[in-house]
């Protein structure tokens, strides 16, 4: 987008550049009066129900993030709300790659997919829609602990390690939420989407840091419920956006495990109801599970086993120094010693070197086009680790600038060359530069030859970290993964829009008042050109039935939709949900 909007929200303006590629307009205008009728259905069955069922902060909670329950909100009226809470809300176009989105969390703003529902997926959709991202997680966040949750969630999801196996995953995802929300969808195509899934799920091998975060947030977030195992409430936003799960996941036959580390074990299927539910007694206990998986993180860890996850991943990593100095690129091997220590690195492709995540000047993917690789590890014989040598140690070694030297290291690694430069950062030594350089290990293992240019030598005993993504988000900012393949957007006919003019009508006559006979003119309409409607006729029931001089019309739309819930039993379980409202005469406050 060219112009980007903060809606006076400072968490929004805070935003980077890296992650405002992903944030799309509104569009308020494009939501049909069919979108809002939907929306209005399911905000109503969902205060019916919920209000009973859903965590205390819910109900409440929808008044804190701006949400009524007669329109779809614009993202005004919800920044408006959450900058109380010092939380943003930005919409985007459907799923983003989860690294992002964790991101989006970690600076408290909220992701919203701009579309919504279609009126044939009003029960369950499993694609993000406005109702699941907004009326969904949105209430809950005026919780306090919740939302230290979330944002906790996401400030360790930004450096968890994933795949290319994830992203074919978070792709096949995607595509299959595109085509089951399109109208009309080709049975071929949808069989074919919903196998690629399943091919990529089966085909993950062991699962990376950020599938195994994901389960998590899947069993929290989306589908948590809390509070008494035996009668627990629920607050996850899957379960509180969907009218049909929100009902059956409290049945028996759904499983209910009290929620620990061990839920990440327990991966998900996206396209179908869960067959167990995990209950957390409180949210600090989100915040215990997710410190207990935190400490073994490779961002926390270090060392081989971290390098090594970051080779798997085949995507940029940062590793980090005991200087300090971080290493990102593609890593592409790594030697150790016969200790199994790491003694030397190497990346592939564009490679950046940075310190407290900003670029090292002239260290950027252009100067490191080929990759990057050092030794890691002491120097032989060293009463201290180089990293802590100042200018005077430096010269009382003999490391001299414009002398040509050698450094030993205890691993077997040696270094020969011209010392052309140094490099401090903040009182650390963090790199030498060599001309004419060679690198060799004791086994005759050649790592640098004098004709492949200068060698920058990173310093530093160990590698005390690897996350995901670079640590100068700005250095491969251009990478970054935009799904090529955009969300369906509706193209309506002559007779789908005035299908349209007759809900809007319907909503007109709601908020204004006009005639009584109006509301007959409308029926007939519907009646007699849009023979499967079912929602249009329970919202004329909803206002005929309120009115004495309409009790003939009100019976009427009542025997046919109890007619319509016969002929269609697609539609008898929301004509029965949508009756028992509107005969409870249920307030909306």
């Amino acid at each position: 987008m060219n112009t980007f909007f903060d809606y006076q929200n400072t968490q929004v303006a805070n935003l980077p550049l890296h992650l405002r590629k992903y944030i799309v307009p509104q569009d308020y205008e494009k939501y049909t009066p069919i979108d809002h009728a939907v929306w209005r259905y399911v905000m109503r069955q969902n205060y019916s129900y919920l209000k009973n069922v859903a965590y205390y902060p819910y109900i409440p909670g929808l008044k804190k993030a701006g949400l009524t329950i007669e329109k779809i909100p614009s993202l005004q009226e919800i920044n408006d709300a959450l900058t109380l809470i010092e939380w943003g809300a930005v919409t985007v176009d459907g799923f983003i790659p989860p690294a992002a989105f964790m991101e989006f969390q970690a600076y408290r703003v909220l992701v919203i997919a701009a579309d919504i529902r279609q009126l044939e997926h009003i029960e369950y959709t499993s694609a993000p829609d406005i109702i699941h991202e907004s009326a969904g997680h949105a209430p809950i966040i005026s919780d306090t602990k919740y939302n230290q949750y979330l944002s906790y969630l996401g400030s360790i999801g930004t450096k968890a390690l994933f795949s290319s196996k994830d992203y074919a995953l978070y792709e096949s995802i995607r595509a299959l939420s595109i085509i089951k929300e399109m109208p009309n969808v080709d049975q071929k195509e949808l069989a074919e989407a919903e196998a690629l899934v399943l091919f990529n799920q089966q085909n993950l091998g062991a699962p990376s840091e950020m599938a195994l975060l994901s389960r998590l947030q899947w069993w929290s977030v989306e589908y948590g419920l809390i509070g008494d195992i035996n009668n627990p409430k629920i607050y996850g936003a899957g379960l509180l956006s969907s009218i049909g799960e929100s009902a059956s996941c409290m049945q028996p036959e759904v499983k209910k495990i009290t929620y620990t580390i061990d839920a990440l074990k327990v991966g998900y299927d996206i396209t179908k109801e869960q067959p167990q539910l995990f209950v957390t007694p409180t949210f600090q206990n989100l915040i215990d599970v997710l410190e207990q998986f935190e400490s073994t993180m490779a961002y926390r860890v270090g060392g081989l086993e971290s390098v090594s996850k970051a080779i798997e991943c085949k995507n940029i990593c940062t590793a980090v120094f005991s200087s300090g100095l971080q290493l990102s690129g593609v890593f592409s091997k790594v030697y150790t010693d016969a200790n199994h220590a790491i003694k030397y690195i190497n990346t592939q492709g564009p490679s950046s070197l940075a310190f407290k995540d900003q670029l090292i000047e002239g260290h950027d993917g252009n100067y490191h086009a080929h990759g990057f690789g050092s030794p890691v590890g002491k120097l032989k014989g060293a009463s201290k680790s180089l990293e802590d040598y100042n200018t005077e140690d430096l010269a009382s070694a003999g490391i001299i600038v414009d002398h040509v030297i050698a450094l030993a290291f205890e691993n077997g690694i040696l270094v020969e060359g011209k010392l052309v430069g140094q490099t401090y950062m903040e009182d650390k030594l963090v790199l030498l530069s060599f001309a004419d350089c060679k690198v060799t290990d004791l086994e005759g293992n050649i790592f640098f030859e004098p004709a492949w240019g200068m060698f920058d030598m990173a310093i530093g005993d160990t590698i005390v970290s690897v996350f995901n993504g670079s640590a100068d988000k700005k250095i491969f900012e251009d990478q970054l993964h935009i799904s090529e393949q955009p969300t369906h957007q509706q193209k309506y006919t002559a007779k789908d829009l005035h299908y349209q003019s007759l809900f809007k009508q319907i909503r007109v006559y709601r908020e204004q008042g006009k005639s009584d006979d109006s509301l007959n003119e409308i029926w007939q309409q519907i009646k007699n050109d849009f023979k499967t409607d079912w929602l249009g006729t329970m919202e004329l029931l909803e206002l005929a039935d309120t009115m004495p001089t309409q009790k003939a019309l009100a019976n009427e739309l009542r025997t046919y939709l109890n007619a319509q819930s016969n002929t269609y039993p697609a539609y008898s379980k929301l004509i029965k949900d949508g009756l028992k409202i509107i005969d409870t005469k249920l307030k909306f406050e």
